[in-house]
């Protein structure tokens, strides 16, 4: 193994471990508010991944959508909602242990899948003219369903905001 191949398996690694350390705040807290920023960290370490993989596209969109939007919604609804987030509650309830032992079963299966596979790698090229094709298609062929969803979306926001408020 080189040397820059090295310290590319040590950042995939790093990064996952990253996005794994996220979800686990995610789902393993009681605070929302922390819950949101683990999940924010979770969202930064998956697009890590995709600037590793050089997929800077897709780590772009991940970047803007996911923690530049949705993150940031929850966010946002975390903070006007302050009266969920209460600091009495238990961290564990009576069903954690079991919880636990299904989520364990389940990555070891997932492991031996993953190790007893034969993982087939095919050398290809790569297109590099698809992104500004898929820009050319957004803004020409399929702007009308492209500005309905931004629509879509923007109603949301402003739903979301609505209810917050009251």
């Amino acid at each position: 193994m080189t040397v820059p191949e090295f310290l590319t398996n040590l950042a995939f690694f790093a990064f996952g471990a990253l996005t794994l350390v996220g979800a686990l705040i995610t789902v393993g807290t009681r605070n929302l508010l922390h819950s949101a920023l683990g999940l924010v960290l979770a969202f930064v370490g998956v697009a890590a991944i995709y600037f590793l993989l050089e997929a800077e596209f897709l780590a772009a969109v991940q970047i803007l959508i996911y923690v530049g939007a949705i993150a940031v919604l929850i966010l946002f609804a975390v903070m006007l909602t302050r009266g969920l987030m209460t600091a009495g509650l238990p961290a564990f309830n009576s069903q954690w242990l079991a919880a636990a032992a299904v989520a364990v079963l389940l990555f070891g299966i997932l492991f031996f899948i993953a190790i007893g596979t034969h993982w087939p790698v095919k050398e290809f090229a790569v297109n590099t003219d698809l992104v500004p094709k898929l820009g050319v298609e957004l803004m020409t062929t399929y702007v009308l369903p492209f500005e309905v969803a931004s629509l879509l979306l923007l109603a949301a926001l402003i739903g979301a905001i609505v209810i917050a408020r009251e």
